[in-house]
């Protein structure tokens, strides 16, 4: 089941795709796993904490791309939607596993990109982990925003954009996550496609234009639901509308 890819330390590897190219790393030797990265950083931000797990257990191979308009992964100007977004990586699903089965791990957007993978690929996927993902709902119920731990010098010293960003993403705001911060999600901040993730794309074309699993009562395969209660950004109380029955 492996997928034939020589992987020399931090070497760069690529797959052309419709609209663009998809940057991606592959560790480890079984069944393969596709983990797919939150919304305006890379596949470090999913390396950083998942390879740990996956040192105590063997028989998965991780395969961690970066998102369509996301750290290396390129976009042509003719991307303008999530369904475009989707295209590039079904045909990085196409050229990479072939007709091969693989369970994907999504978080936030990537969570959403990873349903619209099973609707589309649903015989080829053998299982599907979602943490904090995004639905494919319009009005989300989301909780009241809380800090749970706040360090007003560290955060009085950051540079503006670089502060903004931490204190969205972490309710501890501590020295020990801002070091996590920096070295797992700002690298990839820094190379986003800023022009498209700013554009009126998330206002106009976020939603796929197929609802993930409209036309199925049911689906067989193993799920994983991992949420957060202070997740204020994609919320957790709707999350049972997913594979709802």
């Amino acid at each position: 089941m492996d997928i034939q890819v020589k992987v020399r330390g931090d070497e760069a590897l690529d797959c052309k795709v419709r609209k663009g190219s998809i940057h991606y790393e592959v560790i480890g030797e079984g069944f393969p796993l596709l983990i797919l990265h939150a919304m305006g950083t890379d596949h470090r931000s999913m390396k950083g904490w998942l390879e740990p797990v996956f040192n105590e257990v063997e028989g998965f191979q991780r395969v961690y791309i970066d998102l369509p308009a996301h750290g290396r992964s390129t976009i042509e100007n003719n991307v303008k939607s999530t369904d475009d977004l989707l295209g590039n990586l079904l045909d990085f699903i196409d050229d990479t596993f072939g007709e091969k089965e693989f369970s994907l791990i999504g978080a936030s957007f990537g969570g959403y990109l990873a349903q619209g993978i099973l609707h589309k690929r649903r015989v080829q996927v053998n299982g599907i982990c979602l943490l904090a993902p995004a639905l494919h709902v319009k009005e989300r119920n989301l909780p009241e925003r809380i800090v749970l731990e706040k360090d007003e010098e560290l955060l009085s010293n950051l540079e503006t954009d670089i502060r903004t960003a931490f204190e969205t993403l972490f309710i501890h705001q501590n020295d020990a996550t801002f070091g996590g911060f920096m070295k797992e999600i700002q690298p990839g901040r820094l190379l986003a496609n800023r022009d498209f993730l700013a554009s009126d794309w998330k206002v106009k074309r976020y939603y796929m234009t197929d609802e993930p699993f409209h036309d199925v009562e049911t689906l067989t395969q193993s799920a994983l639901f991992i949420l957060g209660k202070q997740d204020y950004i994609c919320g957790y109380k709707q999350r049972p509308l997913l594979f709802d029955g």
